[in-house]
């Protein structure tokens, strides 16, 4: 057994158990999250066809590494207070509702939006949203399992949340078609017309209905629990909003890594915005490739959640980065849409192997009673990057092309991966805390 796997502290449990991972807190949460992402996603991927509605394609880059930028960025440092205040009042199933309820309001207001500002003020209140409900959230999850399968729990939860975003694009799919017929296939360089805008704006405002769904699951089915804490708290909510403080070195040793990282993990739709503008995919191919990618991650997350728990989370994390890296290099260089499409598939394992698992490794590290405000550090830390991330990785494509954003971003993901090598043969091995 390798020493930094999770389950070695506890031999009572050698193998991890679905019961034990997938009880009903953890079930629930992961249904919620399902039904949000089909709402998401039936939205997001076709985002790049509405902007260009909107724009002229030719600055279509800049506007979604802005748009991207700007809610991602919002959503991290609400991420760092969410975390915090949920530990300093020890209930988080409060924010999380506050949090999700915000996203199924805001998110369906992109169907009225006519001008592009309007595109960017609603999906920056999306984002408000999962700024307070993420750290809760996953503090729950954490606070609902046992150590020993931590890393399944959360690779449970990230493969349900991707199985939502492979609903999503085939209701959207579905809609378009009774909408708009055969007409469903706009190319490359169109612009759409009114008609398909109708369709489009239509579809938006259907992405209320699962979001009321999730809604539903979240305030009947979810439960509250509490942590059992590692060391004795005051029990006062101002001097427990600096919980920050007590969270080991370790810990934000990683997070500085991550973050690295982060500074070239641009947002998913420059994958479209490639897809539309190289290779001429019509819209219905964009929902194709946005199910298969998604395909990829439910598939992968199982198995990145299952092996860290037995193997150990970094040395998976290090051998998802470098994936993550080939693939943008795959990128800047592609040249059929075959091609495209198999990076797209390898992609998903890059998500399989860090996104339930750097989760897991921070409730590793971090005293249980902190969790919440672990997590914020890390979200936020990691969030904040995304404003700089996808910001210059669009200007980037404007002005010196898309291969070299894709090989820029290549480069800061294999720098991380060795210096959490250099973290991981170093620093003291994690141990899962309760």
């Amino acid at each position: 057994m390798n020493p930094d796997s999770p389950s070695n502290s506890h031999p009572q449990s050698k193998r991890p158990s679905w019961r034990q991972a997938i009880g009903p807190n953890v079930l629930m949460i992961s249904l919620v999250s399902l039904f949000t992402d089909a709402s998401s996603d039936m939205i997001y991927p076709l985002l790049p066809v509405f902007l260009s509605g909107l724009v002229p394609l030719s600055t279509a880059a800049v506007y979604v590494g802005l748009m991207e930028g700007i809610a991602e960025t919002t959503a991290s440092l609400l991420k760092i207070f969410s975390g915090r205040i949920s530990d300093a009042l020890g209930r988080r199933k409060l924010m999380v509702v506050i949090g999700y309820g915000l996203s199924t309001v805001f998110r369906p207001l992109i169907a009225v939006a006519v001008v592009v500002w309007q595109v960017i003020a609603f999906r920056f209140a999306d984002r408000i949203g999962k700024g307070i409900r993420t750290t809760p959230r996953d503090a729950l999850i954490s606070y609902s399992v046992g150590p020993q399968v931590r890393g399944l729990a959360f690779g449970f939860h990230r493969a349900m949340d991707h199985f939502g975003a492979v609903t999503g694009p085939f209701i959207a799919a579905a809609i378009l078609f009774a909408f708009l017929g055969r007409g469903i296939w706009i190319h490359g360089e169109q612009i759409p017309t009114p008609q398909e805008m109708h369709a489009l704006r239509w579809l938006f405002g259907l992405a209320l209905i699962p979001g009321l769904a999730a809604m539903i699951a979240l305030i009947g089915k979810v439960r509250e629990v509490q942590p059992t804490p590692t060391e004795p708290t005051n029990g006062k909510f101002q001097e427990n909003l600096h919980t920050w403080r007590r969270l080991p070195n370790k810990f934000y040793l990683f997070v500085g890594i991550a973050t690295l990282f982060a500074l070239g993990n641009s947002s998913d739709l420059f994958l479209l915005l490639l897809a539309k503008t190289k290779f001429g995919l019509d819209m219905m191919s964009l929902l194709g490739l946005w199910i298969v990618l998604h395909l990829s991650k439910v598939v992968f997350s199982f198995l990145g959640g299952t092996l860290s728990d037995r193997l150990g989370r970094r040395p998976l994390i290090v051998t998802g980065w470098l994936v993550y890296a080939l693939v943008y290099l795959g990128l800047a260089v592609v040249a059929q849409p075959w091609q495209f499409w198999s990076l797209l598939i390898i992609y998903g394992l890059y998500y399989g192997l860090t996104e339930g698992v750097e989760k897991a490794l921070v409730a590793d590290l971090a005293p249980a009673e902190y969790r919440g405000s672990a997590y914020g550090v890390y979200h936020g830390a990691v969030g904040l990057a995304a404003l700089p991330a996808s910001l210059l990785f669009g200007v980037f494509w404007k002005v010196l092309g898309a291969p070299v954003a894709f090989g820029i971003g290549a480069g800061l993901a294999g720098l991380a991966a060795v210096l959490l090598t250099v973290f991981l043969s170093m620093g003291p091995k994690a141990k899962a805390t309760s």
